[in-house]
């Protein structure tokens, strides 16, 4: 490859070394500048859409929480009123004798224990309580001048009293609610009902929610932090504050003003503040950002505020930031090497062809190891095909074992059914031998209910033999199976077993629809209610449980005994073929694996608990038949 070295000559070696000498002055500190301002974006963009989704969430949750609110400040409005149809109430405002007062204080006893409120007490139109439910407590109302109270002055001019403040005997805050009291369109007294609101703190508490109450006057009454309670969310006037203090409605606290060090404005009802480290509502060593969401009380000139810390979004969006730099900085790394990558194989051109050589020397290489691929895939296909075959023996093989299973067990049931057909042949004997004389006596009515009883004991055989050729079928690995009579089935198979082991049976499940072959469930009960007759040999009180339910599209069966249970070691070898814990005669080990091969082949499962409590059992789950959508008309 030729070059003209005159080029190389023209250029002065200067002229070559500054703009290298310029890009490695510059280049840095400029990287280094457009990460910060990147990061900073990143930062912004990531609190300002996490703010966004905070306010969305918080709008839900402020909805929420202030419905509970309404809910629970509105629910004793009623109350008050009540005391209208109370009789004694009007007599002791036309009467304040010690009787009337008696019976009036003994009735709003009992009112306030059943209505779970803090005080109910009546006064007459100048304000003296009259009588009140805490009668026999120490600071009770009893004989108070209560006019200075708002809530009695809205009440006396037939206005609804509502007021929250802190008692002015027992110093205790409470939330008033009073109602005038008439008689012939007059007021003539005044019920007021005090509750306590301090329950919805705990709730608050409990549930860690930030959040406050703050009445008229701006004053918090409630919230979740006990050091924000009376204090003011809005500057009060020495003028109001004044007022405040005569009212005695916050006793003498001094109503401090909760001053945050940074307000910002984002929506109505919607601000974000910024509290100090060493303010006395925070312990933290930084400052502490809320995003605060406003909603007024309905029927209240109360608002009801919540408080979402964002110190944790403020983390997520520094670390936006900083991923926001780094990214920025990767991208310029690879960006910069990319440049110097292109530099070296600008230098490499010369060797393009060696490269194609190469090249064509791979290509090569790749269309023998496609050949090579294309006799492996032959190989692979001719491998899939055996394969296929090997498991079309097995499944053959294992519908034999299926069958060999039913027989040994029809053999093991032989004894039973012959028991159960020798009683219905001796009877059949007899009552034939006594049909032939009572014939032959003429009585002919004896002989025909005779005849009768021999036609039901037929009926009966042919049903013990039906069952058993049922069970003696082969199965298809497809089909439905209605599971209340596959239970059915199994205990009249099993009936003389369980009659001579007095058995006492516990059956809880329904006639559901499964996914498997009536036949095969049928055999997969007799083996698992079989198991459990042999467990329980020895069982002076043997009992059986079979209990189902619906779980997530399945149908569960727990059949479980009170036997001696099944040891560790025999446990590890449960599902294998040909194990068995009976002797050799009693069985051939093949129960449970097929029975769990069955299940299996369906979809289901076949397991086993061991309970504490002795016993074992044997957990079937079967696939639900799903119903069939209806067709268009």
């Amino acid at each position: 490859m030729k070059c003209d070295s005159t080029l190389y000559r023209a250029a002065p070696p200067s002229l070559a070394v500054k703009p290298r000498l310029i890009r490695h002055l510059f280049l840095p500190p400029l990287i280094i500048a457009l990460m910060i301002g990147l990061g900073y974006i990143g930062f912004w963009v990531s609190e300002h859409y996490g703010i966004r989704s905070l306010s969305e969430n918080g709008q839900r949750q402020l909805e929420l929480h202030a419905r509970a609110v309404e809910s629970e400040i509105s629910k004793y409005t009623y109350l008050p009123s009540l005391l209208e149809l109370e009789s004694s109430v009007s007599k002791l405002l036309a009467d304040t004798s010690p009787e009337h007062r008696q019976t009036v204080n003994e009735y709003l006893e009992g009112l306030n224990r059943r209505s779970r409120s803090r005080a109910i007490y009546v006064m007459d139109t100048t304000g003296r309580v009259l009588a009140t439910s805490n009668w026999r407590d120490v600071d009770s109302y009893l004989g108070e001048d209560l006019s200075f109270r708002a809530y009695f002055q809205n009440a006396v001019r037939g206005q609804p009293g509502r007021f929250y403040g802190i008692g002015s005997t027992s110093g205790e805050p409470g939330y008033y609610l009073a109602h005038g009291l008439e008689e012939h369109g007059k007021i003539i007294g005044v019920a007021v009902v005090k509750v306590r609101l301090e329950a919805m703190e705990e709730r608050w508490q409990r549930a860690r929610l930030e959040a406050f109450v703050s009445d008229e006057n701006g004053i918090i009454i409630l919230s979740s932090d006990p050091a924000r309670r009376l204090k003011s969310v809005v500057p009060l006037s020495e003028e109001t504050k004044e007022k405040l203090a005569r009212s005695l409605q916050y006793y003498w606290f001094p109503l401090n003003e909760l001053q945050p060090l940074a307000r910002e404005k984002l929506a109505e009802g919607e601000e974000k503040l910024t509290f100090p480290a060493n303010s006395e509502l925070m312990s933290d060593e930084e400052n502490i950002s809320y995003l605060s969401q406003t909603r007024p009380l309905s029927d209240t000139p109360w608002n009801f505020t919540l408080l979402t810390p964002l110190q944790d979004l403020r983390r997520e969006a520094i670390n936006q930031g900083i991923l926001v730099a780094v990214a920025f900085a990767l991208v310029a790394f690879l960006l910069i090497a990319w440049n110097e990558r292109r530099k070296v194989i600008a230098t490499r051109l010369a060797a393009r062809e060696a490269l194609q050589e190469a090249n064509n020397q791979l290509e090569r290489r790749i269309t023998e190891r496609t050949t090579d691929l294309r006799a492996s895939n032959e190989r692979l296909k001719g491998q899939i095909r055996e394969r296929r075959q090997a498991e079309e023996t097995l499944r053959r093989a294992q519908d034999e074992l299926v069958q060999a299973g039913k027989l040994a067990a029809i053999g093991q049931m032989s004894t039973s059914i012959a028991h159960e057909l020798n009683q219905p042949l001796a009877a059949l004997r007899t009552l034939s031998g006594n049909t032939v004389r009572f014939l032959e006596r003429g009585q002919l009515d004896v002989a025909s209910t005779n005849l009768k009883t021999i036609n039901e004991l037929i009926d009966r055989m042919g049903r013990i033999t039906a069952s058993l050729r049922s069970f003696a079928r082969r199965g298809d690995d497809k089909g439905q199976a209605s599971f209340g009579k596959a239970v059915d089935a199994a205990l009249q198979l099993l009936g003389s077993r369980m009659e001579s082991a007095h058995l006492q049976l516990h059956r809880d499940l329904e006639d559901v629809q499964v996914q498997i072959d009536q036949t095969r469930l049928e055999q997969i009960l007799v083996n698992l209610i079989g198991n459990a007759l042999d467990a329980m040999q020895s069982q002076p009180q043997p009992e059986l449980w079979l209990e189902a339910e619906e779980f997530d599209g399945k149908y569960r069966l727990r059949v479980r005994d009170n036997g001696h249970g099944i040891d560790a070691e025999a446990r590890k070898h449960l599902f294998e073929p040909f194990f068995t814990t009976k002797p050799g005669e009693q069985g051939l080990g093949l129960g449970l694996t097929l029975s769990a091969s069955l299940a299996a082949a369906t979809g289901g499962h076949l397991g086993v608990e061991h309970p504490a409590s002795g016993g074992t059992t044997f957990v079937l789950s079967l696939p639900l038949v799903s119903p069939t959508p209806a067709e268009p008309i």
